[in-house]
């Protein structure tokens, strides 16, 4: 399964290169500014922020990646001065043109039981899926992502 995911991965990233996405033709996502989180001490999980900009209406509903079990979508919210994670099972919408960021304190991936520690440096290939869009691969370098009014993570 490893190796096959690993294969997928490669496959992606090799068939991709600078996209754009232009608003006539089939849908389009580009997909960049990819940082994971550093891993620490035995946890296996760690958020990853990026940017979106989708062509036409879209929707990503998923992502994979080798280095960890399971990439969830995940939403944050605040409720009565709680902050809550929850998994967004219908996936991320994306406006036409607009550009969607996935930061720290709002939408994010969450890497589940990574296959090992992530390191400052390291990267991490994700492999996205959308509705309409084929399919987006990148890798994400792994650090601190810049902190913004949302807060962190």
């Amino acid at each position: 399964m490893r190796i096959l995911m690993s294969a997928l991965v490669g496959a992606l990233l090799g068939a991709c290169g600078p996209v754009q996405a232009p608003a006539d033709g089939p849908a389009r996502v580009v997909a960049g500014s990819a940082v994971c989180r550093p891993t620490i001490g035995n946890r296996r999980v760690t958020g990853c922020y990026l940017t979106l900009v989708s062509s036409q209406n879209d929707r990503l509903v998923s992502a994979m990646s080798p280095m960890a079990r399971e990439v969830e979508i995940h939403a944050m919210s605040t409720d009565g001065g709680v902050m809550r994670m929850r998994r967004l099972d219908d996936g991320l919408a994306l406006a036409a043109g607009e550009t969607v960021r996935l930061r720290p304190g709002d939408d994010h991936l969450m890497l589940i039981d990574t296959r090992g520690p992530l390191k400052a440096g390291d990267t991490v290939p994700l492999a996205l899926s959308f509705e309409k869009a084929g399919p987006v691969a990148l890798e994400a370098t792994v650090g601190q992502p810049p902190l913004d009014a949302h807060g962190g993570h």
